[in-house]
C-alpha cells in the first residue's frame, strides 16, 4: 500500500510513533511541520515533509492534495486560549480543509475523560469541541479516547526528585505509545473502525504513584517516589507567574478526581489490545 496520510504533530512525542508505524505499514506518510528542517533531520528522506501551521489554514493546502487519511496529534496549551486556538480550532480547519481535498478517512488523538460532563476543565473542554468538529465535517473519523501514555513518566521526573503532583490514587490504564501507533495504523485498514470513537486501555490498571515507582525502580533506581500536593504547585505557578506550571497544576487536580471508567473492548476487537506492560516498557527505557 501507498496511500498517502498526513501526520499533523508528527514530531511530538506522540505523533512520531504513529508516523513511523505508517510507514513501517507501507503507507506514504506525510509530515506536516512548522519546522521542515528539523523534520527532516528527525525523519529523513523517506517521509514527505510539508511546511504548514494549523493556524494558517491556508498553509495546509499542498500537504492535503492527493492524501487518503489524515492523522491529527496537537497539542495545545499552557493558556486555556491556546487549548481553545490550537487543540480545538487547530483541529477543526484541519478537518474541514480534509473534506474540501477529499480525504477519506481521519484520525484523531483525544482522551479517555472527554465527555460532556468533563467540560468544566478548559483542557478537555477543547478536545471535545475538536471532537465535534471532525464529526461534524463529513469525512469517516476514528476518534482514540486513549488513557496515559507510559511516555509521560519521565516528566515526572525533574531536578533529580521524582514527585506525583497530588494524590492520585485512582488506576490509571498506561498506554505504551507503540501500542497506540499500531492501533491507529490498523484502524486505516479497518472499514468497521469507520465513525467510531474508540476507548484506548492498556493491559494494566495502575495508581500514578506506583507507575512511576515502577519506571524509577527500573530508570532511576536511586530515587525516591515523593508526592507533592497541588495547592503547592499552584502557589508555585502564582509567585512565578509560570503559565505551564500553573497548567500542570490544573491537569493534576482534575485528574485527582477522575476515575476512568469506560470500556476498551471495541477497540480491542477491531485493532488488537494493548499488550506492553509497565515493566517491559520501563525496562526498554533502560539507559
Amino acid at each position: 500500500m501507498s496511500d498517502p496520510i498526513l501526520v499533523v504533530g508528527a514530531t511530538g512525542m506522540l505523533g512520531e510513533p504513529v508516523a513511523r508505524q505508517l510507514a513501517a505499514d507501507g503507507y506514504t506518510v506525510r509530515v506536516l511541520t512548522r519546522n521542515p528542517e528539523k523534520a527532516k533531520e528527525k525523519f529523513g528522506e523517506s517521509f514527505e515533509i510539508f511546511e504548514g501551521d494549523v493556524e494558517q489554514p491556508d498553509s495546509l493546502d499542498a500537504a492535503l492534495m492527493g492524501c487518503y487519511g489524515v492523522h491529527i496529534n496537537l497539542n495545545g496549551g499552557p493558556t486555556p486560549e491556546s487549548y481553545d486556538r490550537i487543540e480545538h480550532k487547530g483541529t477543526a480547519a484541519v478537518a474541514f480543509a480534509s473534506m474540501k481535498f477529499g480525504v477519506e478517512r481521519l484520525t484523531y488523538l483525544s482522551g479517555t475523560s472527554v465527555r460532556q460532563e468533563n467540560r468544566h476543565f478548559y483542557g478537555t473542554n477543547a478536545k471535545f469541541q475538536a471532537e465535534s468538529a471532525i464529526q461534524d465535517c463529513g469525512v469517516p473519523y476514528t476518534i482514540f479516547r486513549a488513557s496515559w501514555f507510559m511516555e509521560s513518566l519521565p516528566l515526572f521526573v525533574r531536578d533529580g526528585r521524582a514527585s506525583v503532583i497530588g494524590k492520585q490514587p485512582h488506576p490509571v490504564h498506561w498506554v505504551a505509545a507503540a501500542d497506540y501507533a499500531r492501533m491507529v495504523s490498523k484502524a486505516y485498514q479497518t472499514p468497521e473502525a469507520e465513525d467510531k470513537t474508540l476507548y484506548i486501555y492498556g493491559s494494566e490498571a495502575i495508581p500514578m504513584p506506583d507507575a512511576l515507582k515502577t519506571y524509577c525502580a527500573v530508570v532511576h533506581p536511586d530515587l525516591q517516589v515523593s508526592s507533592v500536593p497541588v495547592w503547592v504547585i499552584k502557589l508555585m505557578a502564582t509567585v512565578t507567574r509560570n503559565a505551564r506550571l500553573k497548567d500542570v497544576a490544573n491537569l493534576m487536580a482534575y485528574y485527582e478526581n477522575f476515575v476512568e471508567d469506560c470500556d476498551p473492548t471495541e477497540a480491542n476487537q477491531l485493532l488488537g489490545a494493548p499488550t506492553t506492560t509497565l515493566q517491559q516498557w520501563s525496562e526498554a527505557q533502560r539507559p
